[in-house]
Formats: structure tokens, sequence, C-alpha cells
């Protein structure tokens, strides 16, 4: 179970999502129990094992060196979502911090960026796939 911090206002928020059965889910906000029923769009999502990754938010780099030889990586999702965009083709440079795709989550656009610099070896998604926290992305050599 995942767990989320946040503050609204000057207020703190612990959430997490306990259990999740067809179009409900169980959601607890600082230690109380919710039950909540699911968006369509987050219903049609499959489940899959989720391995958490957090993604670099640093500022992209003008020029990519690809990774001397150096083994292939997987680049994860840092958030459930669906694939807007996909910026980068395999065999392309990229830099820690460039832009490589664009995921829709909670109806607000987020923009994945490259955690390492290295070459495109092979895109995982397309356009329109639903992705999990912690699925792979793309391989970078």
């Amino acid at each position: 179970m995942k767990e989320y911090k946040f503050k609204i206002g000057e207020k703190d928020y612990t959430t997490s999502v306990s259990e999740i059965e067809d179009n409900k889910a169980t959601v607890v906000v600082n230690g109380t129990s919710y039950q909540v029923e699911l968006d369509a769009a987050m219903q049609a999502a499959q489940p899959v094992e989720v391995k958490p990754q957090v993604v670099s938010a640093a500022t992209p780099v003008a020029a990519a060196q690809p990774a001397a030889g150096g083994p292939s990586k997987p680049l994860k999702s840092p958030l459930p979502g669906v694939v807007l965009d996909i910026m980068v083709n395999v065999g392309d440079s990229i830099a820690t911090g460039q832009k490589v795709m664009l995921l829709e989550a909670m109806k607000m656009e987020n923009n994945i960026e490259a955690d390492f610099d290295g070459v495109v070896k092979e895109i995982k998604v397309k356009k329109g796939d639903s992705v999990n926290e912690g699925d792979t992305l793309l391989i970078i050599g």
C-alpha cells in the first residue's frame, strides 16, 4: 500500500488506497476509511505489479550523451495514468531531465523526464496505453 502525504492550506493529510474492487476503492485519509467510487477511466486500467521509482525533476539538458557501454536501465512511470504523447524514438540520445513522455493522471498532464543519460533502446508503451505506477515506459542503454 502506497502512502501519500500532502498539505492543503495549513492542514497536513496522509492518504493511502488500501483496497480496490470493481469500481469501489477504500481510501484512508488521516486514519479514517472512506469508500469511494472510481471514475470510468480508472476502471479500465488493468492491475499490474507496482515497483515505484522517482523520476528526476531536473532541468532539461541541451545535448544528450549516451551511456558509455553501460547496462540498459528501465525508465518507470512515477504515477498511474494514460500515455498522451511520446517525444522520443528508439535510437534517440537523451539526457537527464529531458522530457520523453506526456502522461495524463487525474485530468492533469505530467511531463515524464529521463532520470539518466543514454540511448533509447526500447519503448514499452504506446499512445493511449494505461500505465500504473512503476510500469516500465522505456529502456535506456
